[in-house]
């Protein structure tokens, strides 16, 4: 197989480690710290997992190795969507493993947790792994979104354990990935089976993120990629000075990337969903917030401007989400029916338009056509509107469109206004990894066997310092059932992690909020350009300006 210069260079790279971690695995022992209880309803979560629950937080510090030695068969499973740096954990993990007795195994189960149920597997070796080093991507074997969460799973999991002789289980992935490690860890402790479950936290999204828990793997380089993308356009606009560029990214929950690519970039407009849930703003308002800052840049001569658009922002303007639950009424069960039978748009329109609420009619009469169409015609296996195919870039600069012409009705505005839409998401999952996310994934892999060499369970491999070098790094372990609450899924009460939001009094949003007003009228774009891999520290190493923010 043909390689890049750069892959092949890649190759190459040694991952640098915790500081404690780089002392032979036989000088790393353990400090325990207190017992832990879940972020909420304890009295739920600890009856959920009562042999995994409150057990204590660890650290790894130098010192004489106490673990019993014993052969470790591990298997390692890739779960979600991929992440920069996974390729990382695996080679963290196989080499650490190797290094405590070439015996040891590392067993690969393919494309997601369904190869763990299929038993479809690969046996890593060294000439395996060296071809993936620092790499991005899942495919060394694969990733898939089965969920483990039923009875009869966690016995298929535990037969095919028991056939391979399999002493621990690494689960590498976000938090539905981790709840599920969570799951597994109790069910294989609760039936005695001798299996270890450990997690790793991964996504994109960044919010999967906690007390312990500093940064997910992969963050660091896709905020980067589309940061570079974000700064291209910036320089683009700047250069030809007649378009407005609407920008959609990653993250349907949260807005830490849009927040980490604003603090990256400086563009004129970034909107932060958790903001707009917080200040119940309407499409409207929004829409008005937007055009200000072109009516004020056009006064100015600059008929130009970018504005980030997270992924889900429209599920949390309160409006929108009312709208959607009421559609989502209006085409239950036979009514679906009645409604596809309908020839025109026209019909359709009224059809909708009678079965509405004054107010949400309001709402959608304002939506282009295109997202009005969208709505009804883009439907999950259950009926419902898949809000995440909204192609909320293309929303906003209509709305805004429209708000400029009113305003140029009135006599108000004068400028041109003239839109480009992008959506960047794809592009970043599978980058090459920053150095950040290469030392950090090898070194959160490396650790995941330290936490089974000394038979921990349920746990979540946890390395953090992050800011620092990495040779300040700290590495340990923190129960998974730590980071869990009780959320309503499918109509019923289940244990989940709970996801990190973009918190209004962080330093990161505070920052963004102290300088957007100036942002939004000037021209102050930052270009950070690619990801760099050799050369001085200070521009290699870099973390992402939100765990700089949080941790001065």
């Amino acid at each position: 197989m043909k390689i890049s210069p750069l892959q092949e260079a890649r190759l190459k790279y040694t991952p640098k480690l915790p500081g404690m971690l780089r002392h032979g695995i036989s000088e790393i022992c353990v400090k325990e710290g207190a017992e832990t209880q879940s972020v909420a309803d304890q009295d739920k979560i600890k009856a959920l997992f009562p042999n995994t629950y409150g057990k204590k937080e660890i650290t790894f510090e130098k010192g004489t190795n106490t673990s019993a030695a014993k052969k470790q068969v591990v298997g390692v499973i890739l779960s979600g969507g991929q992440a920069p740096g996974g390729h990382n954990v695996v080679c963290g993990l196989y080499d650490a493993l190797k290094a405590t007795d070439r015996e040891n195994v590392l067993i690969g189960f393919k494309n997601g947790p369904s190869g763990l149920l299929d038993d479809d597997y690969l046996v890593f070796d060294d000439e395996y792994i060296d071809q993936y080093r620092n790499t991005g991507g899942f495919d060394i074997i694969g990733s898939g979104r089965t969920k483990l969460e039923t009875e009869e799973q966690f016995a298929v999991a535990a037969e095919v354990a028991k056939k391979h002789g399999i002493t621990a289980i690494v689960i590498i992935g976000g938090d539905d990935s981790n709840t599920n490690a969570a799951v597994l860890a109790e069910y294989f402790a609760a039936h005695e089976t001798g299996v270890q479950v450990i997690g790793c936290p991964k996504t994109i999204d960044g919010d999967l993120k906690n007390e312990d828990i500093e940064c997910s793997f992969g963050f660091d380089t896709a905020t980067k990629t589309y940061s570079e993308l974000i700064g291209n356009i910036e320089r683009d606009a700047n250069s030809a000075k007649k378009y407005w560029h609407f920008i959609k990214v990653m993250g349907r929950s949260a807005s830490h990337v849009a927040l980490e690519c604003a603090l990256e970039t400086q563009p004129n407009i970034c909107l932060v969903s958790e903001e707009v849930a917080a200040k119940k703003m309407s499409l409207s308002q929004i829409a008005d917030y937007i055009a200000d800052s072109v009516e004020k840049r056009a006064a100015n001569g600059m008929n130009f401007g970018v504005a980030i658009i997270p992924e889900g922002v429209v599920e949390f303007v309160p409006e929108f989400s009312v709208l959607i639950q009421e559609i989502n009424e209006l085409l239950a069960g036979s009514k679906a029916e009645e409604f596809n039978a309908l020839a025109t748009w026209k019909d359709k329109y009224a059809f909708i338009e009678n079965g509405l609420t004054a107010e949400s009619m309001a709402v959608f009469a304002i939506l282009p056509e295109s997202i009005q169409q969208q709505l009804f015609l883009e439907r999950d296996p259950h009926g419902n509107v898949q809000v995440s195919l909204i192609e909320s870039e293309k929303l906003f600069s209509a709305l805004v469109k429209a708000k400029l012409d009113e305003r140029k009705k009135a006599g108000t505005y004068k400028g041109k206004f003239s839109a480009q839409h992008h959506f960047f998401g794809y592009e970043g999952r599978c980058a090459f990894p920053s150095n950040f996310d290469a030392d950090y994934c090898y070194s959160l892999g490396y650790n995941a066997f330290m936490l089974i060499q000394y038979g921990y369970n349920g746990y979540l491999s946890k390395i953090a310092n992050l800011s620092k070098p990495a040779d300040e790094w700290t590495a340990g372990g923190m129960p998974i059932t730590k980071m869990m609450n009780m959320e309503r899924r499918h109509g019923e009460d289940k244990p989940v992690i709970r996801k990190a939001l973009v918190e209004l009094d962080g330093k990161p949003f505070k920052y963004f909020e102290a300088h957007r007003d100036a942002w939004a009228v000037e021209t102050a774009y930052t270009y950070p350009g690619a990801i760099q891999y050799y050369g001085p520290a200070e521009v290699c190493d870099l973390t992402t300006r939100t765990l700089a923010l949080e941790k001065e």
